[in-house]
């Protein structure tokens, strides 16, 4: 399994267990592949927080955005 970068390790800190259980995978997917960055979707009105790979954030980077 691929190590988290730094950058994804200090995002999660101070983290809920559900949120990390929710990010995780998607982040070490980017660390995987070491191509692209993260981007870490919050739905207020529905289904919470959603992450998924994102082409134009660079690697080791995540980007928080509202839907």
């Amino acid at each position: 399994m691929s190590q988290l970068p730094a950058s994804y390790q200090d995002y999660l800190e101070g983290k809920s267990v559900a949120f990390i259980e929710t990010v995780r995978p998607v982040l070490l997917q980017s660390a995987a592949d070491q191509q692209h960055g993260v981007r870490v979707i919050y739905n207020p009105g529905s289904t919470g927080h959603q992450a998924h790979l994102d082409e134009s954030v660079p690697y080791g980077t995540i980007v928080e955005d509202i839907d």
